[in-house]
């Protein structure tokens, strides 16, 4: 037979595994509604339903930037993103970032409108880790 603290202890380790249990599910949940991760052109090519699940939601591309592929117009850029086995055209209307160049590394966010053809609404560019700003360089420089 069980007393009555033994009882109360059984019932606070129950409930407090229970609000952890809750806790965890709510913030990975949360986790994975929020992270948007990219993909590259042969995950796309091989994903059979990309188009509609991207119809709702946004999208990221990444790849390379091709060389000679870059092509300015007026306030649109179009350019494309490869992983030396598959392409995607990308075409944008904006500013690109500072590091965004050929055979550099890019990230597209925005939606399909075929397999081949990605409208995007923001660039992002990737650099390596011996990545230095301009400004620290001019510093270094100086030293």
């Amino acid at each position: 037979m069980l007393t009555r603290k033994v009882k109360n202890r059984l019932l606070s380790i129950f409930v407090f595994i229970f609000f952890l249990i809750f806790l965890v599910y709510f913030i990975l949940s949360s986790l994975n509604k929020n992270i948007l991760y990219f993909k590259t052109p042969s995950e796309v090519f091989s994903s059979v339903d990309i188009l509609e699940k991207n119809k709702s939601q946004s999208l990221r591309v990444g790849g390379m930037v091709k060389k000679g592929s870059i092509n300015v117009d007026d306030n649109e850029i179009k350019f494309v993103i490869t992983d030396f086995k598959n392409e995607i055209l990308v075409s944008y209307k904006g500013t690109v970032p500072n590091l965004f160049s050929e055979e550099k590394g890019v990230i597209a966010e925005g939606k399909f409108s075929d397999k081949k053809f990605f409208l995007a609404d923001r660039i992002l560019a990737k650099h390596d880790e011996n990545y230095i700003p301009p400004e620290l360089k001019e510093i270094k420089k100086n030293d």
